[in-house]
């Protein structure tokens, strides 16, 4: 009895061994498949090319579901390229060697377009899970491509931010397919430091980003609705800085509290006119609200991009602006331990993006008063 007990013990032992090197096989097998580079797949565990093959199925069937019936039958799919440019797939039967030259243009023009950009792709699902990320993410929060994909958005995000981007994955019956556009500001998990470091994703810190986009509507049975973002991190470089941009600082209720002298250029108010007014006094009725949120965000998130909203002349009209917002921190330490650290200031970097529009319209009484002194 312990003769065929010990021989049974052997074979099934050489079955689990099969099973294992079989198991081992499939996987590298699949991860050969990954349109990754060899040096990412061959560090892959068996969770996360499981995980990245579902994402990749989930693109291959959103950019599918993009295709006409009558392509279908011409065209044959090749697996996605996953490149510095973002996301694209191949709908060509053979390659030759002028077409791969096309390909390599394509992507450096691509890369090209992402550095101008300074921000990164992400595809996200109805549900959350982030089926795309362009793989130049590592620049900016520290994690690689395949470390993010097919994770769940709202574990690497802050929790209050939930909401938010709730709001943003949910369509409302008015509107279309591609006429949903989406902006908003979400903190997510940064394993960058400010000196280009990577840290453990438990020491992680959030950044800050600017996230722009549109909800693509699928209404095949194989494919889903999802949001595709362009995401800037903040604050954003201002090495564009030109006559046509303003630096200012702010108490918390956006009163001017400095300014510099193009202002006096873009808007005609010299800088000691605007001490002590609020920037809302200059804002167009109309674009209170664009100001009042990005004011939210700023006061929540610490950084805020405005988007475009319309300012006043004080000699008549208005122009229109963007500004670009920051909450600084008060250099000195709280006496407590427990207590948050003060901001001294918000900074502003305020672009003018038009020239003066309809000039002999008076919106204020600063205008008006402006023009009963030039008459």
């Amino acid at each position: 009895m312990t003769a065929d007990r010990e021989k049974r013990r052997a074979v099934s032992r050489e079955a689990a061994r099969r099973r294992r090197r079989v198991e081992s096989e499939v996987f590298g097998d699949l991860s050969r498949l990954l349109p990754l580079h060899p040096s990412v797949q061959t560090h892959l565990d068996k969770p996360s090319v499981i995980r990245l093959t579902l994402s990749y199925i989930r693109i291959h069937t959103l950019l599918k579901g993009n295709v006409s019936s009558e392509a279908r039958h011409t065209v044959k799919y090749t697996p996605m390229v996953a490149n510095a440019g973002g996301l694209q797939h191949l709908a060509t039967s053979e390659k030759d060697e002028g077409q791969e030259g096309e390909e390599e243009e394509e992507e450096k023009e691509e890369e090209m377009y992402l550095r101008t950009l300074e921000s990164f792709l992400m595809v996200v699902s109805a549900d959350g899970a982030m089926i795309f990320l362009s793989d130049n993410v590592s620049n900016y929060m520290g994690l690689t491509q395949a470390e993010l994909m097919g994770q769940n958005v709202y574990d690497y995000t802050h929790p209050c931010d939930h909401e938010e981007i709730k709001n943003s994955l949910r369509l409302s019956a008015d509107e279309g397919s591609w006429g949903a556009k989406r902006e908003f500001i979400m903190r997510m998990r940064s394993a960058a430091t400010h000196r280009g470091r990577s840290v453990n994703i438990k020491s992680a810190m959030w950044k800050v980003l600017h996230c722009q986009g549109r909800i693509k509507v699928c209404y095949s049975p194989s494919a889903s609705s999802c949001l595709l973002l362009n995401c800037q991190p903040l604050p954003l470089s201002h090495t564009l800085l030109s006559t046509h941009t303003f630096t200012s600082q702010h108490s918390m209720d956006m009163r001017f509290t400095r300014c510099d002298q193009r202002v006096t250029l873009l808007l005609g108010y010299s800088p000691d006119e605007l001490l002590g007014r609020s920037i809302y006094d200059l804002c167009h009725t109309l674009d209170t609200n664009c100001l009042s949120k990005s004011h939210i965000n700023l006061c929540l998130k610490s950084q805020s991009v405005s988007g475009q909203y319309r300012m006043l002349v004080r000699g008549g009209g208005y122009v229109w602006v963007e500004s670009h917002s920051a909450v600084i921190p008060s250099v000195r330490r709280p006496k407590s331990n427990t207590g948050a650290q003060q901001p001294l200031c918000i900074l502003c970097v305020t672009y003018v993006l038009s020239g003066v529009e309809k000039p002999s319209l008076q919106l204020s009484l600063d205008q008006v008063l402006h023009q009963a002194e030039i008459c």
